[in-house]
């Protein structure tokens, strides 16, 4: 992530859900990327929309082809561009891990640098 003196991220995770309804869950690139943007899977308290992204780093763990993450998440960065500052051109790193975390088959990380973090120093 560039900008190494910003020392403040936010942590998202996905897929969050309690164990005895995995199996009711189908997981996909899309889901693991909507929950990861999502503020209820931030690990602060902190609304992603209230700031602008400056930079993110999201780490898909499991059998995930690497097209369809480059798909959503260039997706996501069209959807969702008043999100990111337009001054950092591909702002968004992915990498894929072949082998899933114990007890689900396909997970994904972010480690996100945004301005909205500003908002728990406020309090």
């Amino acid at each position: 992530i560039p900008f190494p003196r910003l020392r403040f991220f936010l942590i998202g995770y996905a897929p969050l859900f309690a164990k005895n309804t995995q199996s009711y869950k189908s997981l996909t690139v899309q889901e693991l990327t909507n929950q990861m943007f999502d503020s209820r899977n931030m690990m602060a308290a902190s609304n992603p929309r209230a700031g602008r992204y400056l930079t993110a780093s999201v780490i898909f763990r499991g059998k995930v082809p690497t097209k369809e993450v480059d798909d959503h998440m260039h997706k996501v960065q069209q959807k969702n561009s008043d999100m990111f500052v337009d001054w950092i051109p591909n702002n968004i790193k992915t990498s894929v891990c072949n082998i899933p975390i114990e007890g689900t088959p396909m997970s994904a990380t972010f480690i996100g640098n945004s301005t909205s973090i500003q908002e728990l120093f406020k309090r």
